[in-house]
């Protein structure tokens, strides 16, 4: 599995020790990252969780715009978190490598900007148009994405992009609006069915789980042994190791 490490720009994130908002401290969190078993970093410059502020997309891009090319001066992949085409494009010209599509991929001007740029694009499912809009999947979670995923590969088609894509069924969103329960039922379901999203013949990417509580050790076991090829980790030795108990 490639692990791609988070650094975290928005002084909004849950995962406290994940935040830089400076050159400095985003090349110290990266290389702390790829000591522990990352292979590429993952930044954001604007939360997603309820708890977030929603700041203006210019907010979001000076949050990440020095970043940049201090990250891509360690010589790994940084991919750009972001569901605004303008951050988007800003951060592939400053140095950024991969997108991470936080809308889903939802809307022709993001396909123009993977287009233009021609980088792998981490399309997850989302149920809303943005992670802060998404609603309850009530019926069979899996066929809902799969109909997802249907739609944005053939977006992905119409700007000649498909081969770029890398599918992510969107749990690191989860959706924000339900108790815990309900989303680590829900996870549970989706991680041990991800091999339904291999008829896509697409590489996998799992937003993996990293609080310590034994539910999401329990979620992180089933993820793991499904062997997806790309994975984004808050805390990546601890995945290493539950590779390395899974023989992966």
């Amino acid at each position: 599995m490639i692990i791609y490490g988070v650094v975290n720009a928005s002084p909004d994130s849950l995962a406290l020790d994940s935040i830089a908002t400076t050159p400095d401290e985003a090349v110290a969190r990266a290389r702390q990252l790829l000591a522990d078993g990352a292979d590429a970093v993952d930044l954001g410059g604007q939360g997603s969780t309820d708890f977030a502020d929603i700041v203006d997309w210019t907010d979001e891009w000076a949050r990440v715009e020095h970043l940049i090319p201090a990250l891509a001066a360690l010589g790994i992949d940084v991919s750009i978190d972001s569901w605004r085409p303008e951050v988007v494009r800003r951060s592939l010209e400053a140095g950024a490598t991969v997108i991470n599509a936080a809308d889903g991929m939802q809307s022709d001007e993001m396909w123009q900007v993977a287009a233009d740029y021609d980088v792998p694009i981490v399309v997850p499912f989302l149920s809303g148009p943005n992670p802060r809009e998404m609603d309850f999947v009530t019926s069979d979670p899996v066929q809902v994405m799969i109909d997802f995923f249907e739609a944005r590969l053939a977006d992905a088609d119409r700007f000649g992009r498909r081969s770029r894509c890398i599918l992510d069924p969107g749990t690191g969103f989860a959706p924000p609006n339900w108790e815990w329960q309900q989303r680590f039922e829900y996870q549970k379901i989706v991680y041990s069915s991800l091999d339904e999203l291999r008829r896509f013949d697409l590489p996998i990417y799992i937003a993996l789980p990293w609080k310590e509580t034994d539910q999401h050790d329990e979620l992180l076991d089933i993820v793991v042994q499904q062997r997806p090829e790309y994975g984004r980790a808050h805390y990546p030795a601890k995945i290493r190791r539950f590779q390395a108990r899974h023989g992966v």
